[in-house]
């Protein structure tokens, strides 16, 4: 859809773009009882990039972990104080593998989550629709959620997300699943 809306050019096709997307939002909650129903059927990927998993925890529900960016070691983010992140130029073939190793094809749905869902998580959805894949969603707030707004806590981020609803999760991602 997006692929084809792109030939309007301009500010309409990102408009009609970013509404096709946000029509591909799904929680955390609805993700874990899609995938207790039709585990078979769903590729769920984890996008965020495996040093982050292994300092930030998982879920084992996640089929693969699979970056959408990855820490560049050799580049500094002066604005935001920490390595640069650099797309994984083999993303796509990537997850087209992952589904194929199912026994599923581009037209299965994949659902991706990264940290907060909007950093990594919907781009990566919006990029595998422009891609071919015909069925893609994103986990709002992603693995981790949104930080508090206030208390003795705030900025943490314990609000939403999978890690905070109460979710499967684990500090130790299954070795067959992280991203090599």
């Amino acid at each position: 859809m997006i692929r084809t809306l792109a030939l309007l050019g301009g500010a309409a096709a990102l408009l009609v773009s970013a509404a096709a997307i946000a029509e591909n939002r799904i929680s955390a909650q609805e993700t874990y009882e899609l995938l207790q129903e039709e585990r078979d059927n769903v590729l769920f990927i984890d996008v965020r990039d495996p040093v982050e998993v292994m300092f930030i925890g998982a879920t084992n529900e996640v089929d693969r972990n699979i970056p959408f960016r990855v820490v560049d070691r050799e580049s500094w983010n002066e604005e935001r104080g920490h390595f640069a992140m650099v797309p994984n130029e083999d993303f796509a073939e990537q997850v087209a593998a992952a589904l194929e190793e199912k026994g599923l094809d581009r037209s299965a749905m994949v659902i991706t989550m990264c940290r907060s869902g909007s950093d990594r998580g919907e781009p990566s959805a919006a990029y595998l629709l422009e891609q071919g894949f015909e069925s893609v969603r994103y986990v709002t707030h992603g693995f981790q959620g949104d930080p508090a707004e206030s208390g003795e806590r705030e900025g943490m981020r314990l609000v939403n997300g999978w890690q905070n609803s109460g979710l499967p999760w684990t500090r130790t991602l299954d070795a067959d699943k992280a991203f090599r």
